[in-house]
């Protein structure tokens, strides 16, 4: 037989004609040949995965069929849910029953590849986890906790919160009393300008909120000098007579503008002078 017409293993050479072989990247290869080069080692028995052998892997590790077993149990894991714990493989069952969570409203096994939900230490099945007052799953909607219990937030704003008496909805956080009654903050306004109060200084007429720029255009004494609004809630200092009022700094006198805070002073019709003016008139 020529070499051209030779089929022979591309490692140890043999002839390949009439026997079993293995292609591996366009390459012919014996079975003991290619089980010696390519072939897995088990993780069990650390022999080798031969060709007549099914190779099971997981996770860059391999083994024969008989060997693919749950590590406590023995029970064969093949084409059956497993899971794996420190580099062991184990079955369901076994997993469950040494490490999965507990749920804590039937105190049975949540088992591995269902779904549950935690909170603070606690894991629930997502069918046992229910809102305390309408007794519905909560799964992965927004609650609140209160004493012992769970709460959807439509239930929890129904049983406990407190209602804004501005647009009746629920305070859930937060919040803003004035006068016995609670607002939220965004609520909370100026009733004449209708800016947000909360975080500011503001004062009340007739029961009524205000900022201190509207409380002060609306009802403060009007400075004589100026004509702007004096507003002692401001911290202004102010000088008062014959009820007529005027800024510290615009009490002066009408003819050279001295300061007459702690001065003695003259009058002439309305005008305000300093006694030096007042005798020159």
């Amino acid at each position: 037989m020529s070499s051209s017409e030779r089929f022979d293993c591309h490692y140890c050479k043999d002839s390949l004609l009439g026997k079993k072989y293995i292609m591996k990247e366009d390459t012919q290869y014996c079975t003991k040949c290619y089980e010696n080069l390519f072939a897995n080692c088990c993780e069990v028995c650390s022999l080798p995965i031969g060709c007549n052998f099914r190779d099971l892997s997981y996770k860059d590790h391999h083994w024969h069929e008989q060997c693919f077993k749950c590590a406590k149990c023995s029970r064969s894991l093949v084409e059956k849910a497993f899971a794996a714990k420190e580099d062991l493989l184990l079955c369901t069952e076994c997993y469950a029953h040494d490490y999965s969570s507990k749920c804590s409203t039937c105190k049975k096994t949540i088992m591995p590849g269902s779904r549950k939900m935690e909170y603070k230490g606690n894991s629930w099945h997502e069918t046992c986890f229910l809102c305390h007052r309408c007794q519905q799953p909560i799964g992965t909607k927004s609650f609140i906790p209160k004493d012992s219990g769970y709460f959807c937030v439509a239930c929890f704003e129904k049983q406990f919160a407190y209602q804004c008496c501005a647009c009746k909805k629920a305070i859930t956080t937060g919040g803003v009393t004035y006068q016995d009654k609670p607002w939220h903050r965004e609520c909370f306004l100026c009733i004449g300008c209708r800016k947000q109060l909360s975080g500011y200084r503001f004062t009340s007429r007739e029961n009524y909120p205000y900022c201190l720029e509207c409380f002060s255009n609306l009802y403060a004494k009007k400075c004589v000098g100026c004509t702007k609004p004096i507003s002692s809630l401001a911290g202004a200092k102010y000088i008062s007579f014959e009820e007529r009022q005027w800024h510290s700094e615009c009490f002066t006198c009408m003819q050279c503008s001295v300061s007459l805070v702690g001065r003695g002073f003259l009058t002439q019709r309305d005008d305000i002078l300093c006694t030096d003016c007042g005798r020159e008139k």
